[in-house]
Protein backbone atom coordinates (compact mmCIF):
# COMPACT_ATOMS: atom_id res chain seq x y z
CA UNK A 1 0.00 0.00 0.00
CA UNK A 2 1.38 3.20 -1.09
CA UNK A 3 1.60 6.52 1.03
CA UNK A 4 1.49 10.03 -0.05
CA UNK A 5 2.06 13.07 1.03
CA UNK A 6 -1.05 15.98 0.24
CA UNK A 7 -0.63 19.37 0.60
CA UNK A 8 -3.90 21.21 1.86
CA UNK A 9 -3.96 24.75 2.22
CA UNK A 10 -0.16 24.84 2.65
CA UNK A 11 0.10 22.11 4.91
CA UNK A 12 0.89 18.33 4.72
CA UNK A 13 -0.55 15.30 5.61
CA UNK A 14 0.69 11.75 4.74
CA UNK A 15 -2.29 9.78 3.75
CA UNK A 16 -2.37 6.30 3.12
CA UNK A 17 -3.75 5.52 -0.12
CA UNK A 18 -5.80 2.55 1.41
CA UNK A 19 -5.39 -0.50 -1.12
CA UNK A 20 -4.67 -1.27 -4.83
CA UNK A 21 -7.91 0.03 -5.93
CA UNK A 22 -8.31 3.35 -4.65
CA UNK A 23 -9.02 6.12 -6.73
CA UNK A 24 -6.93 9.73 -6.91
CA UNK A 25 -10.85 11.67 -5.79
CA UNK A 26 -10.97 9.20 -2.78
CA UNK A 27 -7.40 10.11 -1.81
CA UNK A 28 -7.97 13.95 -2.10
CA UNK A 29 -11.49 13.43 0.33
CA UNK A 30 -9.24 11.51 2.87
CA UNK A 31 -6.50 14.28 2.82
CA UNK A 32 -9.45 16.95 3.22
CA UNK A 33 -10.79 14.85 5.91
CA UNK A 34 -7.72 15.39 7.86
CA UNK A 35 -7.19 18.91 7.01
CA UNK A 36 -10.38 19.46 8.32
CA UNK A 37 -10.04 17.14 11.50
CA UNK A 38 -6.42 18.77 12.21
CA UNK A 39 -7.91 22.25 12.37
CA UNK A 40 -10.97 21.43 14.14
CA UNK A 41 -13.99 22.37 11.44
CA UNK A 42 -17.03 20.97 9.98
CA UNK A 43 -16.61 19.10 6.86
CA UNK A 44 -20.10 20.82 5.50
CA UNK A 45 -19.45 19.13 2.05
CA UNK A 46 -18.11 16.05 1.43
CA UNK A 47 -18.75 16.35 -2.86
CA UNK A 48 -16.55 19.85 -3.20
CA UNK A 49 -15.03 19.25 -6.43
CA UNK A 50 -11.31 19.78 -6.60
CA UNK A 51 -7.97 18.98 -8.65
CA UNK A 52 -4.55 17.12 -7.30
CA UNK A 53 -1.60 17.65 -9.19
CA UNK A 54 1.82 15.96 -8.64
CA UNK A 55 4.65 18.10 -7.53
CA UNK A 56 7.34 16.40 -9.35
CA UNK A 57 6.01 17.45 -13.01
CA UNK A 58 3.58 18.99 -12.19
CA UNK A 59 0.63 16.99 -14.21
CA UNK A 60 -3.15 16.89 -13.60
CA UNK A 61 -3.85 13.63 -11.99
CA UNK A 62 -7.54 12.55 -13.10
CA UNK A 63 -9.65 12.17 -10.20
CA UNK A 64 -10.72 8.21 -11.58
CA UNK A 65 -7.19 7.18 -11.63
CA UNK A 66 -5.73 4.12 -9.51
CA UNK A 67 -3.46 5.84 -6.95
CA UNK A 68 -0.68 3.21 -7.72
CA UNK A 69 -1.07 3.40 -11.37
CA UNK A 70 0.17 7.24 -11.30
CA UNK A 71 1.78 7.84 -8.06
CA UNK A 72 4.81 6.66 -6.37
CA UNK A 73 5.31 5.73 -3.32
CA UNK A 74 6.50 8.60 -0.79
CA UNK A 75 5.32 10.90 -3.91
CA UNK A 76 4.11 14.45 -3.12
CA UNK A 77 0.50 15.95 -4.11
CA UNK A 78 -0.99 19.86 -4.37
CA UNK A 79 -4.55 19.73 -3.76
CA UNK A 80 -6.49 22.57 -5.23
CA UNK A 81 -9.75 23.92 -6.51
CA UNK A 82 -11.47 22.25 -9.69
CA UNK A 83 -13.09 24.89 -10.95
CA UNK A 84 -10.37 27.06 -11.50
CA UNK A 85 -7.90 24.46 -11.96
CA UNK A 86 -4.86 26.35 -10.56
CA UNK A 87 -2.81 25.71 -7.51
CA UNK A 88 -5.19 27.30 -5.33
CA UNK A 89 -5.94 26.61 -1.71
CA UNK A 90 -9.77 26.08 -0.58
CA UNK A 91 -11.66 25.62 2.32
CA UNK A 92 -15.04 23.86 1.95
CA UNK A 93 -18.27 25.39 2.83
CA UNK A 94 -19.41 24.61 6.20
CA UNK A 95 -22.23 26.18 8.57
CA UNK A 96 -23.77 27.57 5.61
CA UNK A 97 -20.66 30.00 4.90
CA UNK A 98 -19.29 30.73 1.59
CA UNK A 99 -16.19 28.66 0.50
CA UNK A 100 -12.71 30.55 1.18
CA UNK A 101 -10.30 30.76 -2.07
CA UNK A 102 -7.15 31.13 -1.25
CA UNK A 103 -5.48 32.16 -4.89
CA UNK A 104 -2.66 31.77 -6.41
CA UNK A 105 -0.07 30.38 -3.92
CA UNK A 106 2.91 31.13 -6.15
CA UNK A 107 2.24 34.69 -5.53
CA UNK A 108 5.28 34.95 -3.39
CA UNK A 109 7.83 37.68 -5.12
CA UNK A 110 9.25 39.91 -3.97
CA UNK A 111 11.22 43.19 -4.41
CA UNK A 112 10.01 46.46 -6.89
CA UNK A 113 7.83 45.78 -9.65
CA UNK A 114 8.73 45.18 -13.17
CA UNK A 115 8.82 49.03 -15.17
CA UNK A 116 5.37 48.65 -17.22
CA UNK A 117 7.50 48.33 -20.70
CA UNK A 118 9.23 44.95 -19.34
CA UNK A 119 5.53 43.63 -18.37
CA UNK A 120 4.19 44.33 -21.59
CA UNK A 121 7.21 42.49 -22.59
CA UNK A 122 6.74 39.65 -20.75
CA UNK A 123 3.03 39.30 -21.38
CA UNK A 124 3.59 39.27 -25.06
CA UNK A 125 5.91 36.75 -25.01
CA UNK A 126 3.50 34.57 -22.40
CA UNK A 127 1.07 34.87 -24.81
CA UNK A 128 3.36 33.93 -28.05
CA UNK A 129 3.81 30.61 -26.08
CA UNK A 130 0.33 29.81 -25.71
CA UNK A 131 -0.38 30.37 -29.05
CA UNK A 132 1.61 27.71 -29.71
CA UNK A 133 -0.93 25.04 -28.83
CA UNK A 134 1.07 23.11 -26.79
CA UNK A 135 -0.18 24.73 -23.16
CA UNK A 136 -3.92 23.50 -23.88
CA UNK A 137 -5.57 26.72 -22.89
CA UNK A 138 -8.60 27.78 -24.82
CA UNK A 139 -9.32 30.06 -27.44
CA UNK A 140 -11.30 32.34 -25.29
CA UNK A 141 -8.52 32.72 -22.61
CA UNK A 142 -5.86 33.77 -25.16
CA UNK A 143 -8.34 36.63 -26.61
CA UNK A 144 -8.92 37.78 -23.46
CA UNK A 145 -5.23 38.10 -22.60
CA UNK A 146 -4.33 39.56 -26.25
CA UNK A 147 -7.18 42.16 -25.10
CA UNK A 148 -5.29 43.03 -22.27
CA UNK A 149 -2.00 43.77 -23.99
CA UNK A 150 -3.60 45.44 -27.03
CA UNK A 151 -5.04 48.01 -24.07
CA UNK A 152 -2.16 47.40 -22.13
CA UNK A 153 -3.33 46.27 -19.13
CA UNK A 154 -0.33 45.55 -17.26
CA UNK A 155 -0.08 43.43 -13.83
CA UNK A 156 2.18 44.29 -10.87
CA UNK A 157 5.22 41.56 -11.14
CA UNK A 158 7.69 41.60 -8.72
CA UNK A 159 11.01 41.41 -10.05
CA UNK A 160 12.46 38.85 -7.52
CA UNK A 161 11.52 35.18 -6.85
CA UNK A 162 12.26 32.76 -9.51
CA UNK A 163 14.81 30.03 -9.75
CA UNK A 164 14.45 29.36 -12.80
CA UNK A 165 12.62 25.88 -12.94
CA UNK A 166 10.29 25.28 -12.58
CA UNK A 167 10.11 28.07 -15.01
CA UNK A 168 9.22 31.39 -13.53
CA UNK A 169 6.45 30.60 -10.99
CA UNK A 170 6.44 33.20 -9.09
CA UNK A 171 6.56 36.38 -11.50
CA UNK A 172 3.99 34.70 -13.79
CA UNK A 173 1.93 33.92 -11.07
CA UNK A 174 1.57 37.56 -10.43
CA UNK A 175 0.95 38.30 -13.87
CA UNK A 176 -1.75 35.95 -14.32
CA UNK A 177 -3.13 37.58 -10.76
CA UNK A 178 -4.23 40.68 -12.16
CA UNK A 179 -5.71 39.28 -15.49
CA UNK A 180 -7.84 37.54 -12.75
CA UNK A 181 -8.73 40.93 -11.55
CA UNK A 182 -6.70 40.63 -8.42
CA UNK A 183 -3.89 42.49 -6.58
CA UNK A 184 -3.07 45.49 -8.65
CA UNK A 185 -2.84 46.60 -12.30
CA UNK A 186 -1.90 49.37 -14.61
CA UNK A 187 -2.95 50.51 -17.56
CA UNK A 188 -2.62 54.26 -18.98
CA UNK A 189 -5.64 55.62 -18.13
CA UNK A 190 -5.90 54.25 -14.72
CA UNK A 191 -2.53 54.34 -13.45
CA UNK A 192 -1.97 51.73 -10.23
CA UNK A 193 -5.05 50.71 -9.55
CA UNK A 194 -7.24 47.81 -8.57
CA UNK A 195 -6.96 44.71 -11.02
CA UNK A 196 -10.42 44.35 -11.49
CA UNK A 197 -11.15 47.94 -11.63
CA UNK A 198 -8.26 48.51 -14.43
CA UNK A 199 -9.96 45.17 -16.49
CA UNK A 200 -13.67 46.78 -16.26
CA UNK A 201 -12.22 50.00 -17.10
CA UNK A 202 -11.33 48.90 -20.57
CA UNK A 203 -14.53 47.00 -20.75
CA UNK A 204 -12.88 43.66 -19.58
CA UNK A 205 -13.43 40.44 -17.99
CA UNK A 206 -11.47 38.66 -15.44
CA UNK A 207 -10.20 35.37 -16.46
CA UNK A 208 -12.49 32.33 -16.01
CA UNK A 209 -9.85 29.73 -15.96
CA UNK A 210 -10.55 26.78 -17.35
CA UNK A 211 -9.24 22.95 -17.04
CA UNK A 212 -4.85 23.09 -17.43
CA UNK A 213 -4.99 27.10 -18.17
CA UNK A 214 -3.67 27.54 -14.38
CA UNK A 215 -0.69 25.64 -14.74
CA UNK A 216 -0.32 26.70 -18.49
CA UNK A 217 -0.44 30.17 -17.08
CA UNK A 218 2.58 30.02 -14.46
CA UNK A 219 4.66 27.86 -16.07
CA UNK A 220 7.28 29.00 -18.58
CA UNK A 221 10.57 30.75 -18.87
CA UNK A 222 9.00 34.16 -19.68
CA UNK A 223 10.69 36.53 -16.99
CA UNK A 224 14.18 35.36 -18.28
CA UNK A 225 13.60 35.58 -21.90
CA UNK A 226 11.64 38.98 -21.58
CA UNK A 227 14.33 40.41 -19.47
CA UNK A 228 17.69 38.67 -21.42
CA UNK A 229 15.80 40.04 -24.58
CA UNK A 230 16.36 43.50 -23.77
CA UNK A 231 19.34 42.76 -22.46
CA UNK A 232 20.76 41.12 -26.28
CA UNK A 233 19.30 44.37 -28.16
CA UNK A 234 20.96 46.87 -25.64
CA UNK A 235 24.53 44.71 -26.22
CA UNK A 236 23.84 44.66 -30.02
CA UNK A 237 23.61 48.37 -29.69
CA UNK A 238 26.42 49.42 -27.40
CA UNK A 239 28.58 46.99 -29.01
CA UNK A 240 28.13 49.01 -32.57
CA UNK A 241 28.84 52.11 -30.86
CA UNK A 242 31.81 50.73 -28.74
CA UNK A 243 33.46 50.99 -32.30
CA UNK A 244 32.78 54.82 -33.14
CA UNK A 245 33.49 55.74 -29.47
CA UNK A 246 36.59 53.95 -29.43
CA UNK A 247 37.77 55.06 -33.60
CA UNK A 248 37.02 58.99 -32.23
CA UNK A 249 39.60 57.63 -29.01
CA UNK A 250 42.04 56.59 -31.29
CA UNK A 251 41.93 60.11 -33.33
CA UNK A 252 41.78 61.72 -29.80
CA UNK A 253 45.22 60.29 -28.98
CA UNK A 254 46.76 59.63 -32.50
CA UNK A 255 46.69 56.27 -32.86
CA UNK A 256 47.91 54.71 -36.21
CA UNK A 257 45.44 52.33 -38.70
CA UNK A 258 47.80 50.14 -39.46
CA UNK A 259 46.61 47.04 -37.05
CA UNK A 260 43.11 47.39 -38.40
CA UNK A 261 44.67 46.36 -41.90
CA UNK A 262 42.23 43.58 -43.83
CA UNK A 263 45.08 40.99 -44.21
CA UNK A 264 45.84 41.16 -40.43
CA UNK A 265 41.93 39.91 -39.80
CA UNK A 266 41.88 37.72 -42.94
CA UNK A 267 44.62 35.57 -40.76
CA UNK A 268 42.52 34.69 -37.77
CA UNK A 269 39.04 34.76 -39.53
CA UNK A 270 36.80 35.44 -36.67
CA UNK A 271 33.92 37.08 -37.91
CA UNK A 272 33.13 39.54 -35.09
CA UNK A 273 36.73 40.89 -35.24
CA UNK A 274 36.87 41.04 -39.26
CA UNK A 275 33.72 42.65 -38.76
CA UNK A 276 34.88 45.13 -35.96
CA UNK A 277 38.40 45.97 -38.35
CA UNK A 278 36.26 47.02 -41.25
CA UNK A 279 33.95 49.01 -39.20
CA UNK A 280 37.06 50.81 -37.75
CA UNK A 281 38.46 51.05 -41.19
CA UNK A 282 35.47 52.61 -42.93
CA UNK A 283 35.61 55.32 -39.56
CA UNK A 284 39.15 55.99 -39.57
CA UNK A 285 41.72 57.70 -41.99
CA UNK A 286 41.23 56.48 -45.64
CA UNK A 287 41.03 57.79 -48.91
CA UNK A 288 37.70 58.55 -48.82
CA UNK A 289 37.62 60.16 -45.71
CA UNK A 290 40.77 61.42 -44.89
CA UNK A 291 41.68 62.81 -41.64
CA UNK A 292 43.72 65.84 -40.74
CA UNK A 293 44.82 64.58 -37.19
CA UNK A 294 45.97 60.98 -39.11
CA UNK A 295 48.17 62.81 -41.32
CA UNK A 296 49.64 65.30 -38.30
CA UNK A 297 51.32 62.29 -37.69
CA UNK A 298 52.15 60.68 -40.31
CA UNK A 299 55.69 60.80 -39.79
CA UNK A 300 56.48 60.26 -36.22
CA UNK A 301 58.74 57.78 -34.57
CA UNK A 302 55.89 55.64 -32.84
CA UNK A 303 55.98 51.83 -33.81
CA UNK A 304 53.05 50.43 -32.51
CA UNK A 305 50.29 51.58 -29.75
CA UNK A 306 49.17 50.19 -26.71
CA UNK A 307 46.67 47.35 -27.23
CA UNK A 308 43.75 49.44 -25.84
CA UNK A 309 44.27 50.85 -29.15
CA UNK A 310 46.09 48.41 -31.14
CA UNK A 311 43.50 45.41 -30.57
CA UNK A 312 40.15 46.91 -30.86
CA UNK A 313 38.65 44.60 -33.35
CA UNK A 314 39.99 41.28 -31.30
CA UNK A 315 38.45 42.80 -28.08
CA UNK A 316 34.88 44.20 -29.24
CA UNK A 317 34.95 41.41 -31.91
CA UNK A 318 34.57 38.77 -29.52
CA UNK A 319 32.25 40.82 -27.78
CA UNK A 320 29.79 40.68 -31.00
CA UNK A 321 30.27 36.90 -31.67
CA UNK A 322 29.20 36.61 -28.02
CA UNK A 323 25.76 38.70 -28.45
CA UNK A 324 25.21 36.87 -31.81
CA UNK A 325 25.09 33.42 -29.80
CA UNK A 326 23.14 34.58 -27.16
CA UNK A 327 21.22 36.10 -29.82
CA UNK A 328 20.21 32.71 -31.27
CA UNK A 329 19.70 31.04 -27.74
CA UNK A 330 16.99 34.09 -26.56
CA UNK A 331 15.31 34.00 -30.27
CA UNK A 332 14.78 29.86 -29.43
CA UNK A 333 13.52 30.54 -26.69
CA UNK A 334 11.38 33.16 -26.89
CA UNK A 335 9.30 30.79 -29.75
CA UNK A 336 9.53 28.06 -27.56
CA UNK A 337 6.74 25.85 -25.81
CA UNK A 338 8.58 25.98 -22.11
CA UNK A 339 5.72 25.40 -19.84
CA UNK A 340 4.70 21.48 -18.61
CA UNK A 341 2.98 19.33 -19.36
CA UNK A 342 2.46 19.81 -22.82
CA UNK A 343 -0.64 18.45 -24.85
CA UNK A 344 -0.04 17.20 -28.16
CA UNK A 345 -3.09 17.31 -30.13
CA UNK A 346 -2.16 15.47 -33.12
CA UNK A 347 -1.05 12.25 -30.76
CA UNK A 348 -4.02 12.76 -28.16
CA UNK A 349 -1.57 12.77 -25.47
CA UNK A 350 -0.56 15.10 -22.52
CA UNK A 351 2.91 14.36 -21.97
CA UNK A 352 5.12 16.08 -18.84
CA UNK A 353 8.36 16.64 -19.59
CA UNK A 354 11.21 19.95 -18.64
CA UNK A 355 10.68 22.44 -20.83
CA UNK A 356 10.43 24.79 -18.65
CA UNK A 357 13.55 24.47 -16.81
CA UNK A 358 15.82 28.11 -17.54
CA UNK A 359 19.35 27.00 -17.90
CA UNK A 360 19.36 27.55 -21.94
CA UNK A 361 18.67 31.17 -21.13
CA UNK A 362 20.17 31.49 -18.11
CA UNK A 363 23.85 29.96 -19.26
CA UNK A 364 23.87 32.08 -22.77
CA UNK A 365 22.87 35.29 -20.17
CA UNK A 366 25.91 34.74 -18.20
CA UNK A 367 28.12 34.23 -20.78
CA UNK A 368 26.12 37.54 -21.88
CA UNK A 369 27.39 39.60 -19.14
CA UNK A 370 31.19 38.00 -19.11
CA UNK A 371 31.00 38.82 -22.70
CA UNK A 372 29.63 42.27 -23.09
CA UNK A 373 31.49 43.30 -19.86
CA UNK A 374 34.76 43.25 -21.75
CA UNK A 375 33.53 46.59 -23.79
CA UNK A 376 33.43 48.37 -20.15
CA UNK A 377 36.88 46.60 -19.39
CA UNK A 378 39.20 48.33 -22.64
CA UNK A 379 37.06 51.25 -22.67
CA UNK A 380 37.99 52.52 -19.00
CA UNK A 381 41.90 51.70 -20.21
CA UNK A 382 40.98 54.14 -22.74
CA UNK A 383 39.65 56.83 -20.85
CA UNK A 384 42.85 56.56 -18.50
CA UNK A 385 44.66 56.68 -21.38
CA UNK A 386 43.12 60.64 -22.40
CA UNK A 387 43.03 61.71 -18.91
CA UNK A 388 46.78 61.07 -18.42
CA UNK A 389 48.90 63.33 -20.22
CA UNK A 390 51.91 61.16 -19.68
CA UNK A 391 49.94 59.21 -22.75
CA UNK A 392 47.64 61.46 -24.21
CA UNK A 393 50.19 64.20 -24.52
CA UNK A 394 47.12 66.34 -23.99
CA UNK A 395 46.30 68.85 -20.60
CA UNK A 396 46.09 66.75 -17.41
CA UNK A 397 42.64 65.59 -17.57
CA UNK A 398 41.38 67.16 -20.48
CA UNK A 399 40.95 70.50 -19.18
CA UNK A 400 42.23 73.25 -19.02
CA UNK A 401 43.81 74.93 -15.80
CA UNK A 402 44.27 71.64 -14.23
CA UNK A 403 45.35 73.34 -10.87
CA UNK A 404 41.70 74.82 -10.26
CA UNK A 405 39.88 72.49 -12.21
CA UNK A 406 39.41 68.51 -11.99
CA UNK A 407 38.16 67.88 -15.16
CA UNK A 408 37.69 63.76 -15.89
CA UNK A 409 39.48 63.19 -12.89
CA UNK A 410 36.74 61.93 -10.83
CA UNK A 411 34.74 60.92 -13.96
CA UNK A 412 37.40 58.39 -14.69
CA UNK A 413 36.77 57.11 -11.33
CA UNK A 414 32.92 56.72 -11.85
CA UNK A 415 34.04 54.65 -15.03
CA UNK A 416 36.58 52.49 -12.44
CA UNK A 417 33.86 51.71 -10.05
CA UNK A 418 31.11 50.57 -12.71
CA UNK A 419 34.14 48.20 -13.99
CA UNK A 420 34.48 46.41 -10.94
CA UNK A 421 30.72 46.19 -9.98
CA UNK A 422 30.34 44.49 -12.89
CA UNK A 423 33.45 42.17 -12.18
CA UNK A 424 30.90 40.60 -9.36
CA UNK A 425 28.06 41.05 -11.18
CA UNK A 426 29.68 38.56 -13.89
CA UNK A 427 30.22 35.56 -11.86
CA UNK A 428 28.02 33.24 -13.01
CA UNK A 429 24.69 32.64 -11.55
CA UNK A 430 23.58 29.38 -13.66
CA UNK A 431 26.53 27.77 -11.49
CA UNK A 432 24.58 27.89 -8.55
CA UNK A 433 21.28 25.94 -7.70
CA UNK A 434 19.28 24.78 -4.66
CA UNK A 435 16.90 21.98 -3.97
CA UNK A 436 13.62 23.21 -3.58
CA UNK A 437 9.62 22.39 -3.78
CA UNK A 438 10.83 19.27 -1.33
CA UNK A 439 13.96 17.81 -3.37
CA UNK A 440 11.17 17.39 -6.57
CA UNK A 441 12.80 20.34 -8.06
CA UNK A 442 16.26 19.29 -7.25
CA UNK A 443 18.41 21.05 -9.78
CA UNK A 444 17.39 24.82 -10.87
CA UNK A 445 18.71 27.50 -13.41
CA UNK A 446 18.93 30.66 -11.41
CA UNK A 447 18.23 32.53 -15.21
CA UNK A 448 16.02 35.38 -13.62
CA UNK A 449 19.06 36.71 -11.58
CA UNK A 450 20.99 35.81 -14.69
CA UNK A 451 18.80 37.68 -16.86
CA UNK A 452 18.46 40.94 -14.22
CA UNK A 453 22.12 41.12 -13.60
CA UNK A 454 22.89 41.09 -17.28
CA UNK A 455 21.20 44.01 -18.16
CA UNK A 456 22.72 45.75 -14.99
CA UNK A 457 26.03 45.11 -16.67
CA UNK A 458 24.95 46.51 -20.37
CA UNK A 459 23.62 49.18 -18.59
CA UNK A 460 26.78 49.92 -16.90
CA UNK A 461 28.52 49.18 -20.25
CA UNK A 462 26.25 51.91 -21.99
CA UNK A 463 27.64 54.41 -19.00
CA UNK A 464 31.04 53.98 -19.10
CA UNK A 465 31.15 53.82 -22.93
CA UNK A 466 29.15 57.61 -22.20
CA UNK A 467 32.36 58.70 -20.30
CA UNK A 468 34.04 57.98 -23.01
CA UNK A 469 32.54 59.52 -25.41
CA UNK A 470 32.77 62.57 -23.39
CA UNK A 471 36.10 62.15 -22.64
CA UNK A 472 37.44 61.62 -26.18
CA UNK A 473 35.34 64.46 -27.76
CA UNK A 474 36.90 67.05 -25.42
CA UNK A 475 40.17 65.73 -26.08
CA UNK A 476 39.51 66.47 -30.16
CA UNK A 477 39.18 69.89 -28.35
CA UNK A 478 43.01 70.79 -27.86
CA UNK A 479 43.58 69.39 -31.38
CA UNK A 480 41.45 71.86 -33.15
CA UNK A 481 41.77 73.52 -36.05
CA UNK A 482 42.70 69.86 -36.81
CA UNK A 483 40.00 67.69 -37.93
CA UNK A 484 38.79 64.10 -37.68
CA UNK A 485 37.23 62.26 -40.75
CA UNK A 486 34.08 62.98 -41.52
CA UNK A 487 31.72 60.37 -39.95
CA UNK A 488 34.08 60.83 -36.80
CA UNK A 489 32.92 64.63 -37.08
CA UNK A 490 29.56 64.15 -37.54
CA UNK A 491 29.31 62.19 -34.11
CA UNK A 492 31.47 64.98 -32.39
CA UNK A 493 28.84 67.91 -33.50
CA UNK A 494 25.66 64.56 -31.87
CA UNK A 495 27.78 65.43 -28.81
CA UNK A 496 28.04 68.81 -29.30
CA UNK A 497 24.43 69.09 -30.08
CA UNK A 498 23.56 68.73 -26.62
CA UNK A 499 26.74 68.79 -24.29
CA UNK A 500 29.17 72.01 -24.22
CA UNK A 501 32.80 71.61 -23.99
CA UNK A 502 34.22 71.57 -20.74
CA UNK A 503 36.14 74.58 -19.86
CA UNK A 504 35.95 74.74 -16.05
CA UNK A 505 34.28 72.51 -13.50
CA UNK A 506 30.52 71.93 -13.73
CA UNK A 507 28.28 69.22 -12.22
CA UNK A 508 29.36 66.53 -14.81
CA UNK A 509 26.47 63.52 -13.86
CA UNK A 510 23.89 65.47 -16.04
CA UNK A 511 26.65 65.62 -19.24
CA UNK A 512 26.77 61.64 -18.30
CA UNK A 513 23.61 61.08 -18.43
CA UNK A 514 23.15 63.26 -21.56
CA UNK A 515 25.48 60.88 -23.40
CA UNK A 516 24.25 58.08 -21.74
CA UNK A 517 20.66 58.99 -23.69
CA UNK A 518 22.94 59.08 -26.56
CA UNK A 519 23.99 55.79 -26.80
CA UNK A 520 20.49 53.98 -25.52
CA UNK A 521 18.71 56.16 -28.53
CA UNK A 522 21.46 54.52 -30.41
CA UNK A 523 22.55 58.10 -31.88
CA UNK A 524 26.28 57.08 -32.11
CA UNK A 525 25.64 53.74 -34.12
CA UNK A 526 27.16 53.51 -37.65
CA UNK A 527 23.97 53.43 -38.94
CA UNK A 528 23.14 56.74 -37.78
CA UNK A 529 25.80 58.40 -38.94
CA UNK A 530 24.80 60.24 -42.35
CA UNK A 531 27.98 62.34 -44.17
Amino acid sequence: MLCVSVCVRGEWFRVPSGGPSVSIQKLGHEALCRYFRAKKLEHGDRHVEFSMHRCQGGELLHPEDRVEDVLEDNDFVQLGNCHEQQWFKICVPHNGEKPLLYVLCVCVGVGDPLSVTRTRMLLALRINVLAKGYSGTSLETLEAMIKAFNASCLSWVPEKGTVGASGDLAPLAHLALGLMGEGRMWSPQSGWADAKTVLEGHGLKPLQLKPKEGLALINGTQLITSLGAEAVERALSVAKQADVIAALTLEALRGTTKAFHQVIHAARPHPGQIQVAQRLRSLLDSEVFPSQISESHRSCSRVQDAYTLRCIPQVHGVVNDTIGFVQKVISTEMNSATDNPLVFVEFRETISGGNFHGEYPAKALDYLAIGVQELASISERRIERLVNPTHSELPAFLVKEGGLNCGFMVAHCTAAALVSENKTLCHPSSVDSLSTSAATEDHVSMGGWAARKALTVVEHVEQVLAIELLAACQALEFLHPLKTTAPLEKVHELLRSVISPWDRDRVMSSDIKAAHTLIKQQKASPSQLVW
